[in-house]
């Protein structure tokens, strides 16, 4: 695993809960990170982000915590400042149908609670390794899902002017 530089990023964590707040501050200071914002409330976390413009955002999902809410105010708000922030969902809710909610309002990662140092490392490591532009449409704001760069010729190939919805 290739081992990067992360001194330079400004993170925000959006975490409901002070001691998980405090363990994810402390794991990013270990991964040489400086620039670390933190909230303890989704509408708070918003005006954080347009105001420090993160590189990367991590934010909880829990009952009177909506994380959902959050990345569909990051994804499509009109003031949002960076529509394409990668964002790590970090929540207890594991299960498929949590996933696919999350999936739906256009998070990069998920992670289950409780994490390791070494799988939010992983999950860093899988946003800069996999950057994935954001795709823009009727009912979806956020990273292509693709994960694979299939070349397809058949008849039915989009051109690349059918791409314009489509920005990275």
């Amino acid at each position: 695993m290739i081992s990067y530089d992360l001194s330079k990023i400004r993170v925000l964590i959006a975490e409901k809960q002070a001691p998980m707040r405090t363990m994810l501050r402390q794991v990013l200071r270990e991964f040489g990170i400086k620039d670390i914002q933190d909230t303890f409330n989704p509408k708070d976390a918003f005006e954080l982000f347009n105001q420090t413009r993160p590189d990367l955002v991590l934010t909880d999902w829990a009952p009177d915590f909506d994380g959902i809410g959050l990345i569909t105010k990051i994804r499509t708000d009109p003031d949002s400042v960076f529509m394409q922030a990668p964002v790590i969902m970090v929540t207890a809710y594991n299960e498929s149908n949590h996933i696919y909610q999350a999936l739906d309002v256009g998070m990069t990662e998920y992670l289950s609670k409780p994490i390791t140092a070494n799988l939010l490392y992983l999950r860093i490591v899988s946003v800069i390794d996999n950057k994935r532009g954001i795709v823009r449409a009727d009912q979806f704001t956020g990273p292509d899902r693709r994960r694979r760069n299939n070349l397809y010729g058949g008849n039915e190939r989009r051109d690349d002017d059918d791409l314009s919805h489509a920005t990275g």
